[in-house]
């Protein structure tokens, strides 16, 4: 059975292939999320925070921009921007504790990112949250 873990970890997917420029994602995400065995109340958690993400993209972009220290936006790797997209998404307009959240990302970003990422993940994440 899927776990939220599991659901974020989807989710970061569905947000990685967007920004690798499958704009249609968001039609094929239902499949994906059956797909990955994402299913009842985990599928409806992960499709509330894709769609999350997606409607405020723009708001949690400039967040993010804003809080990058020496650093541009462009340059981030694609799955390190969809998981700073869903942390950023989660803090800004969800109802966690801001430090599960950043650990939640971290996880994930070991699970997917370099070595260097979770510690960059990190302290964006962090910055973001104290400047919310």
């Amino acid at each position: 059975m899927a776990t939220r873990h599991h659901a974020r970890m989807a989710v970061v997917s569905l947000l990685y292939a967007y920004d690798l420029g499958n704009q249609s994602i968001t039609d094929y995400s239902d499949e994906i999320l059956e797909e990955k065995k994402i299913r009842n109340k985990q599928k409806d958690f992960a499709m509330d925070l894709f769609r999350g993400v997606m409607d405020n993209l723009e708001a949690i972009d400039a967040k993010i921009i804003e809080n990058l220290t020496d650093w541009d936006f462009d340059r981030l790797g694609s799955i390190e921007r969809a998981i700073l997209r869903l942390g950023g998404y989660e803090i800004m307009y969800g109802e966690l504790d801001t430090a599960v959240i950043i650990n939640e990302a971290i996880e994930i970003t070991k699970a997917f990112g370099t070595e260097q990422s979770p510690k960059f993940i990190n302290g964006v994440l962090d910055a973001i949250s104290k400047s919310k």
